[in-house]
């Protein structure tokens, strides 16, 4: 079952999962939230409450789960997944590395950090680059490569 979580900044969609997950609950919670949301602001704040096992998604639910992510892949801005599996936490570390936006697990017992995080519109901290400076970095790492280690008494 999904719920609808209230009194969250008009920016996050937040959303309880609890018991067994459906494709009826996406269609029905979920999915006109997130719409609604895209139409209003082109970006998504999302917070997800997850107190129940990820087994207990059906197929069906897992499909919608994925073309939600896909439709919305450019929009995505925060995602905060709050649960007590360390799995989800650490898989919800790892997904920021490949949407364009930001996600962070958090457990349960940080569900208010989770909602501050999520709820803050501060700019993103994104480090930029440049092939130059990349360049130059490996450049001055190789330049040490041939010098072995250093001596030292031990």
């Amino acid at each position: 079952m999904l719920q609808f979580i209230k009194d969250l900044p008009d920016h996050v969609v937040g959303i309880r999962a609890m018991g067994e997950v459906d494709k009826e609950d996406y269609e029905k919670v979920l999915i006109p939230r997130m719409e609604e949301l895209v139409r209003r602001q082109g970006e998504i704040d999302y917070l997800l409450v997850l107190e129940t096992d990820v087994q207990n998604f059906s197929a069906a639910a897992w499909f919608e789960d994925l073309k939600l992510g896909l439709k919305n892949f450019t929009k995505w801005r925060k995602i905060a997944i709050v649960t007590d599996q360390k799995s989800v936490i650490w898989f919800s570390d790892m997904f920021s590395h490949f949407i364009p936006g930001q996600a962070r697990g958090f457990h349960l017992t940080e569900l208010e950090h989770a909602i501050n995080w999520v709820s803050d519109e501060g700019d993103f901290e994104h480090s930029e680059i440049s092939i130059d400076e990349i360049k130059e970095a490996n450049a001055e790492r190789s330049s040490n490569v041939n010098q072995g280690p250093a001596t030292e008494d031990l």
